[in-house]
């Protein structure tokens, strides 16, 4: 493994990892208010944080899609509130850090941030409750800079349907469906993480631009509703989009679903979220797990779901989106930013070339937004911005 390693080091240099999915911000957010004096990632901060500029380094992170997400019990314009907050944070860390990380906006401001050396920092905002069933709104946030939006989180909402929450819609409301055509004339990524089955189809069948799945594996290899079915994967081709694998391990490996039910069930007996990353919260996962031990998920387990869904969609369909700082454990060898080399060592070692590892690191992902910024200059040069309302 360690020749392995070296050469996936040596990889990621030329090609680094663009993540789909860091929740840093709302770390940020529920750890020190957004104080980053106090959680200063210039240094080690893996007593607190998956995530610092070091091990960023470390793990060969060449663009990072910083999540701007809210809680789906964020209603109304508390969420939109808290996401421009969210927003905010991200704008201050590029600031505070100029000489490492570069704001970007477009595909081009990727490869520059690349040829510099700097890690191109992009946004993207977790659940359609951010815009509060409002078009406007969704156009505001595309101007400050978010790239994506996950059309939900854990809870179904006005016009979509999650996939850990029961059905409204069947999918895609009309007003859903408006959304997405309005995302496409924007330019900002449709992101079908977290959806339901029936809601990542109805997108597919709507979108004119490629889609992503910022931070979800195969279902096949782990039955778990947050996951991609093959026939979902298989449509990525015709659309052009990319699936960027997560490692949370309740999505990846089987045996960590029913352990992590019984982990968060233990959350809310303390009278605590199940995702809080607080030091309270920490607390309690962590006197869980010692009194029950999880299953552990591996490098070699995410590498399973990589496998499987190049074979379903293609290796020009594919990408990596860790979670990091949006999940209480993570796998052997993946433990925080720095482990991104220890997962391409595992695909060498399976025979993946370096074309391959190329494009699931980088090449891909660059493409996909370049793709939603081909479509939306037909879009917006064809017709005007929607005012479409919910019901």
């Amino acid at each position: 493994m360690s020749s392995s390693l070296d050469a996936a080091r040596d990889l990621l240099a030329r090609w680094p990892v663009v993540d789909g999915h860091n929740d840093l911000p709302w770390a940020l957010r529920e750890q020190v208010r957004y104080d980053l004096d106090r959680r200063d990632i210039a240094a080690d901060q893996s007593a607190h944080l998956h995530t610092d500029l070091p091990r960023l380094r470390a793990g060969g992170v060449g663009a990072q899609f910083w999540s701007v997400y809210v809680r789906a019990d964020y209603a109304g314009d508390k969420a939109v509130t808290a996401t421009l907050e969210q927003i905010d944070v991200v704008g201050e860390l590029v600031a505070r850090y100029p000489d490492r990380l570069r704001l970007a906006h477009t595909a081009d401001d990727m490869e520059a941030a690349r040829a510099e050396g700097r890690i191109a920092s992009l946004m993207g905002a977790e659940g359609g409750h951010s815009i509060n069933n409002s078009l406007a709104t969704l156009r505001a946030l595309y101007e400050l800079g978010v790239r994506y939006m996950t059309l939900t989180h854990n809870d179904t909402i006005d016009w979509a349907d999650s996939a850990t929450d029961a059905p409204r819609h069947d999918g895609l409301s009309a007003f859903g469906e408006e959304v997405v055509r309005e995302m496409n004339r924007c330019g900002m990524l449709v992101d079908l993480s977290h959806v339901s089955a029936d809601t990542m189809r109805d997108a597919l069948r709507v979108s004119t631009a490629p889609v992503i799945f910022s931070h979800s594996s195969a279902r096949a290899v782990c039955d778990h509703p947050r996951n991609i079915p093959d026939d979902v994967l298989a449509r990525l081709a015709a659309n052009g989009g990319v699936a960027m694998a997560t490692f949370v391990p309740k999505f990846v490996l089987p045996a960590a679903v029913a352990w992590t039910q019984r982990a968060d069930e233990n959350m809310r007996v303390h009278g605590l979220h199940h995702l809080d990353t607080t030091e309270a919260g920490m607390t309690v996962q962590r006197a869980f797990e010692a009194a029950n031990p999880r299953p552990k998920a591996t490098a070699a387990t995410v590498a399973d779901h990589l496998d499987h869904m190049r074979e379903v969609a293609g290796v020009d369909h594919i990408g990596i989106g860790g979670d990091f700082d949006g999940t209480a454990f993570t796998p052997d060898g993946l433990a925080d930013v720095a482990g991104y080399p220890n997962l391409i060592a595992e695909l060498m070692d399976r025979r993946w070339s370096e074309e391959d590892l190329a494009k699931l690191t980088w090449r891909n992902a660059v493409r996909v937004l370049r793709g939603a910024e081909d479509v939306s200059r037909v879009e917006r040069a064809s017709r005007g911005p929607s005012h479409m309302t919910l019901g």
